[in-house]
């Protein structure tokens, strides 16, 4: 049976569907694809379309798993808690003040593996991280040095970092690490996980898109997150940061510059025009 001209427009756009789902061999959703041909393959394709394609072609998305690090590692209840200075304010306007930071564990046919990683919430962008064989302190204090010595002195003064009430960042090295950067603290309420959202949210989708099926041993698996951060802060868009990268919207916050190949703003997102005067303070 000759195919309808219908069909035959379905097939060509679903492999070019299928083209931004394989881009740099990460999986992704229709949200993701749909950016991917804008910003990559220069296509602009109707969301529903590629939902629609997706499902008739039985192409789909990554299913997220609950975060069962969570249970191995219970919050220890000390008198080196500080108050959530965060508040749920997970979309500050200027970048390099307010930073996120949290640990999750990694399975890896080679075993297993825990990453602690710090997230700028104005950009979204990971600026430091650090994999272990172990849950010792060192790693996490590893990922602060690392996060410092991409900053000035000075611009780190009034920062502050937000964390869980782990026993990592109750330790007293880890609070005097912080406070020898001139670092403030800042730490979700006790058991909850949502005072710390995009670093929950950040882990879910990594664990989606790693390829840790392919890390035989543990140098597999570093050189599998090198280039996972490579690509989650250069070349994974993302919707809410009105279709830029995590870098790319640094420097939209920074210079006001919005790359020239987007091809529609995404106006129902107001957090892009929100450049308020505090960024003439910078």
């Amino acid at each position: 049976m000759i195919p309808s001209k219908k069909e035959l427009q379905d097939q060509a756009d679903f492999e070019l569907i299928r083209q931004a789902y394989r881009f740099r061999n990460r999986k992704k959703g229709a949200r993701q694809i749909k950016m991917t041909l804008e910003r990559r393959f220069e296509t602009n394709m109707n969301l529903k379309k590629i939902r629609r394609l997706m499902k008739k072609y039985g192409l789909f998305c990554p299913i997220r798993k609950a975060n069962p690090y969570k249970r191995m590692m219970k919050a220890l209840q000390t008198d080196s808690v500080f108050e959530n200075k965060l508040d749920r304010n997970f979309y500050p306007q200027i970048p390099g003040k307010v930073f996120a930071t949290d640990i999750t564990y990694l399975f890896y046919p080679g075993g297993k593996a825990y990453l602690s990683s710090i997230m700028d919430l104005a950009t979204k962008e990971v600026v430091s991280h650090k994999i272990s064989k172990t849950l010792e302190v060192p790693f996490v204090l590893n990922s602060v040095h690392i996060l410092a010595d991409k900053y000035t002195e000075e611009s780190l003064k009034g920062s502050y970092i937000h964390s869980d009430q782990g026993g990592h960042y109750t330790s007293k090295q880890f609070q005097e690490l912080v406070k020898e950067y001139q670092l403030g603290q800042s730490m979700s309420r006790r058991g909850n996980c949502w005072d710390n959202a995009p670093k929950e949210s950040f882990f879910g989708h990594m664990k989606d898109e790693l390829n840790l099926h392919l890390c035989k041993n543990f140098q597999d698996l570093e050189n599998e997150i090198e280039d996972y951060m490579d690509y989650y802060n250069n070349d994974r868009f993302q919707w809410r940061l009105s279709k830029m990268t995590p870098r790319e919207y640094r420097d939209y916050l920074l210079n006001g510059l919005i790359p020239s190949n987007i091809i529609q703003i995404n106006t129902k997102d107001d957090r892009l025009y929100r450049r308020s005067s505090s960024l003439e303070k910078l």
